[in-house]
């Protein structure tokens, strides 16, 4: 993450704000991609007065959004097949198990899947095409993807920027510190949202014993 952050601090703010728009929104499409480190490492440079932390935000949700919104339209236009291409394509990121468990999650709680998709990295690259492909009505799709892209975007970035600031207040004189400090609470800021999203996951995993059983002993 510090390669990215040094690499990003060298870019114009609005060359770097394109950046963040960019490969979240192509992460949102379904292809593997940083999105998270680049809006983790922008946030921290907005602590630092290189950019400015609602522009990173608002390229990051719009790329979110965005992003989603076409996933969704071609997951819709391809189907299943589309996604087992994309499996076999990236088969550590989406292979056929990663696939099953996302659309397990996805067929069981909807809507609520989409939202809390953005704070997982599985979900987050799967839930426009594979929302798509399950035909989910676009305007439901829409609402859970638009909230949960706000709330991920301007949560984590004016989370990390006001601890930033806090540590360059506090510890001018150990910069390690203040980085590990905002590293923490960055990972904070979606602490709960992740494991909210890892509950509805494992909800999703059938119990060993039942697969045991054969369907017509039940």
């Amino acid at each position: 993450m510090v390669d990215v952050q040094h690499w990003l601090s060298a870019l114009p703010p609005g060359v770097l704000y394109l950046i963040v728009a960019g490969v979240i929104g192509v992460e949102s499409m379904g292809i593997p991609l940083p999105g998270e480190i680049v809006l983790v490492s922008s946030a921290l440079l907005a602590a630092t007065g290189v950019v400015e932390p609602e522009w990173v935000a608002t390229a990051a949700a719009a790329g979110a959004i965005i992003g989603d919104s076409v996933g969704y339209a071609v997951g819709r236009r391809g189907g299943r097949p589309l996604l087992q291409r994309l499996g076999r394509r990236f088969p550590k990121h989406l292979g056929p198990a990663q696939l099953a468990r996302a659309e397990q999650s996805f067929a069981r709680h909807g809507v609520w899947a989409v939202f809390f998709g953005r704070f997982v990295a599985l979900l987050r690259i799967l839930a426009g095409p594979l929302a798509g492909a399950l035909h989910v009505p676009y305007r439901r799709f829409l609402v859970a993807n638009a909230a949960g892209g706000l709330v991920w975007a301007f949560g984590t970035t004016y989370l990390l920027f006001s601890v930033g600031r806090a540590a360059e207040h506090w510890l001018k004189d150990i910069s390690w510190a203040g980085l590990a400090l905002a590293v923490v609470a960055g990972l904070a800021s979606t602490w709960w949202l992740r494991r909210r999203a890892r509950h509805l996951e494992s909800a999703d995993v059938p119990d060993e014993a039942d697969e045991r059983v054969p369907a017509g002993d039940r």
